[in-house]
This record gives structure tokens, C-alpha cells and sequence, in this order.
């Protein structure tokens, strides 16, 4: 799938950009991996990290909300991961008109230089949080799957087609409450504070998101929503997993947050079929120039949500004991 073929990924310095680019110079052998971001440390860190394979590697200094240099990145690509984004939650609402910039603007950007500049794929990383958005941060995600969804729209005669990954915070990412625990345990505290006893989260590791990418570059025709079928933890048992007996004092939910993770809601579901390891929202709107795809998996129920509250796979707490041996935690 991706042999021969140049790629570029937005925002690639992070740590989806260097799980994809480690997978698909092990799994394949890509033409070029271009690491599009802005921060010229993380690329100097990053080509450290990868020495080994200067010879498809190249970093391009840019930011997604530069339309120019997107386009001149973007000459000669065949495929785009885009995974630039702002994605703090308390910055987006201290900054709003950044995360703007960054989020619905950049996405616009990408879109346009996309279609000028004959890329064949594009997949864009959305959240959990752009489902019935509660913050900023989610409300700016939401807008931008809408832009990538109807930009299949905008593809013409180009043979391009767009289309969205989403998955929760990835387990052990900066995002998720793993390090934050583990910080708390490294300072010898006796404690982890709960935000709610009710809470829920999935479960996916970066390698699983990696997946879900490289299968919708796969089998996207346009439009398309992927959502891995993951199991689902209470953030209590995750606490006792990491410190057995611990206290758990319940401290109260923060601003922007959620009690469970959503990935597919009842209005969803009329357009959501489920496949073995996934399931696939397709777009609603149906263009002239683009038919809507032919699903093959099995149509959900009517009145059908997937969330970490209300899945059918859960871990345990000796199951969660396990998964965390794999993650690379600071001790």
C-alpha cells in the first residue's frame, strides 16, 4: 500500500507522526516521508531518532496555517496523514482565535493545497471530543472532519478522495491519565485522585492508530469516518492497576470534560455499518460528482452509540496490569 509511494504528515514531529513513520519504514518501503511541523528542535530530535533512515526521510519547516507552504510541500506527494492540530483543552479556551487558526483554518489550507497539487489520499485525525463537543478544542475538530468530509466534494475529475480516522487519547500519550498517574506515583504519593468514579475511557495504543490509518488509506473512497472497535476501562481500575490499594479520592469533573469517550452517536448510526475490527460512519450527503460508497459491513441497529460507557469489551484490572507493561513509563 505504501510502497513507492511519498507521504507527507502534518504535525509529524508528535507522537502519531513518529509511530506512523517508524511502522511504514518497517512495514513498507515508501518512496519519501516528509515531516511536515514547526518546531525545527523536534525535527532536529526527530532526524536523531531516525538516523538510519536519512535516505527517505525529509523535514519541511511549515505551519498548516500557511497555505503557500503547504502547497510547495505537498509537490510531487501521493498520500497526506494530517495530524496537526492544537490540541490542548484549557489553551483552546484560553486562545480561541488560535485554535481557529490551527484547526479550522490549517485544515482549510491543507484541503486547498491537496486538490491544487494532485495528491491521491488524504486522511485527517480526529478525536473523541469532536463528537457532540463540550470545549473548544472539540468544536474546532468537529468543523474540521465537516471540511474534509465535503471537500470530496470539491475533488472534480482530481482522483483524490478524503476521509477521517478517529480514536480517544491514545494510552500512555501526553494526553491520557496514565503519565499523570505514574508522575504521582514516581513522587511517591499514596493516592490518584479520581475526577468522577463513574468515568470510562478506550483503550488504543498508538500501533492500533496506526492501523486504522493505513486501513483507511486502504479502502477510503471518500468521505469515510474509521473508528477501531477497542475495549473500554473505568479509570478506578486503571488506579488500581498502577497502584494497587491506593486511595481514591473523587476531586470532581474538570471544565470541557466528559464522563465516556463517544465515537459513534444514535444520529450516526443511520449511516454506520460495522465490519470486523471496525466501524465506518459514511458521509450523509450524497454529490453529484462522487457516489456514496457501497458499505459491505453490517448496518447498526437503529438508536445504535458506541462509547466507552456503554461497550461490550472491558478490561480488568489484572488485563490493564498487562497492557501497561508495554508502554514506555517513566519509572
Amino acid at each position: 500500500m505504501l510502497n513507492d509511494k511519498t507521504i507527507l504528515i502534518t504535525g509529524g514531529t508528535g507522537s502519531f507522526g513518529k509511530a506512523f513513520t517508524r511502522y511504514a519504514l518497517t512495514h513498507y518501503q515508501p518512496k519519501k516521508i516528509i515531516i511536515y511541523s514547526r518546531d525545527e528542535f523536534k525535527q532536529f530530535m526527530m532526524q536523531n531518532e531516525f538516523k538510519e533512515y536519512k535516505d527517505k526521510l525529509r523535514f519541511f519547516i511549515g505551519d498548516v496555517r500557511d497555505v503557500e507552504r503547504l502547497r510547495r510541500a505537498l509537490n510531487g506527494v501521493d498520500y497526506v496523514i494530517h495530524a496537526a492540530a492544537l490540541k490542548q483543552v484549557p489553551a483552546c479556551e484560553y486562545n480561541p482565535n488560535e485554535a481557529i487558526k490551527t484547526n479550522i483554518h490549517g485544515a482549510m489550507n491543507l484541503i486547498e493545497a491537496a486538490l491544487d497539487c494532485d495528491v491521491k489520499k488524504v486522511v485527517a485525525l480526529s478525536t473523541d471530543k469532536a463528537v457532540n463537543p463540550v470545549n473548544l478544542y472539540g468544536g474546532t475538530k468537529l468543523v474540521s472532519d465537516k471540511l474534509f468530509i465535503a471537500a470530496n466534494a470539491y475533488a472534480g475529475a482530481n482522483d483524490i478522495n478524503f476521509s477521517i480516522v478517529r480514536y480517544g487519547n491514545v494510552a500512555g500519550s501526553r494526553g491520557s491519565v496514565i503519565p499523570f498517574f505514574q508522575n504521582i506515583i514516581n513522587n511517591g504519593g499514596k493516592e490518584l485522585p479520581i475526577t468522577d468514579y463513574r468515568m470510562t475511557r478506550f483503550w488504543i495504543s498508538l500501533t492500533q492508530g496506526v492501523e486504522l490509518v493505513i486501513k483507511a488509506l486502504e479502502e477510503a473512497k471518500g468521505g469515510e469516518t474509521f473508528i477501531s472497535k477497542i475495549p473500554s476501562f473505568k479509570v478506578t481500575d486503571l488506579a488500581q492497576a498502577m497502584l494497587p490499594g491506593c486511595e481514591m479520592p473523587e476531586v470532581g469533573i474538570r471544565e470541557g470534560e466528559k464522563l465516556h469517550e463517544i465515537m459513534v452517536t444514535v444520529e450516526d448510526s443511520m449511516t454506520t455499518y460495522e465490519y470486523d475490527k471496525h466501524f465506518i460512519v459514511y458521509p450523509q450527503m450524497v454529490w453529484s460528482e462522487r457516489k456514496r460508497p457501497n458499505p459491505s459491513g453490517k448496518k447498526v441497529a437503529e438508536g445504535f452509540s458506541y462509547t466507552s460507557g456503554n461497550n461490550t469489551e472491558w478490561l480488568s484490572v489484572e488485563q490493564i496490569k498487562e497492557l501497561l507493561k508495554s508502554l514506555d513509563l517513566e519509572k
